[in-house]
């Protein structure tokens, strides 16, 4: 198959909207983190913040390596249009698999965020549904 220059100018669009999305999860992450640090201020709670800020940081650096790669995958594909336009072809066939690559990685690295990210949701969840249960216990005892 013949890597034509419309190839790449494809991967545009979803590139563009995957940085979006990348830059959309940064921002949540970063509105979570100053909430935590206003509610750290307010009443510090050392063995909860702790564990939250291993994983926040953890998170953190993976969307940091989520948005490299993203932008390797999307510099590499204005390459190699330009290579294509200059008529090198077999260069601009690597560099093309170099950009699915990144794109690969940074996919990847996604994947592993979100499995993160929905663990610690559940802790979460978890840790309000033990409160509750003991509020109900509570209440059937005295109730």
């Amino acid at each position: 198959m013949e890597l034509q220059l419309s190839t790449p100018a494809l991967l545009f669009s979803a590139i563009t909207l995957l940085m979006l999305a990348y830059t959309n999860r940064f921002l949540a992450m970063a509105n979570l983190i100053r909430g935590l640090h206003k509610k750290y201020l307010e009443a510090p709670d050392e063995e909860v913040i702790i564990a939250q800020l291993k994983n926040l940081r953890k998170r953190v650096n993976m969307i940091k390596n989520m948005q490299i790669y993203g932008v390797l995958s999307f510099l590499l594909c204005v390459v190699c249009m330009f290579l294509l336009y200059q008529g090198f072809t077999t260069a601009a066939n690597l560099v093309f698999m170099a950009s699915m690559l990144s794109l690969l990685i940074s996919l990847t690295i996604s994947l592993v965020e979100i499995q993160i990210s929905t663990k610690a949701i559940n802790i979460e969840l978890a840790d309000m549904e033990d409160v509750l249960n003991r509020k109900a216990e509570t209440g059937k005892r005295f109730g």
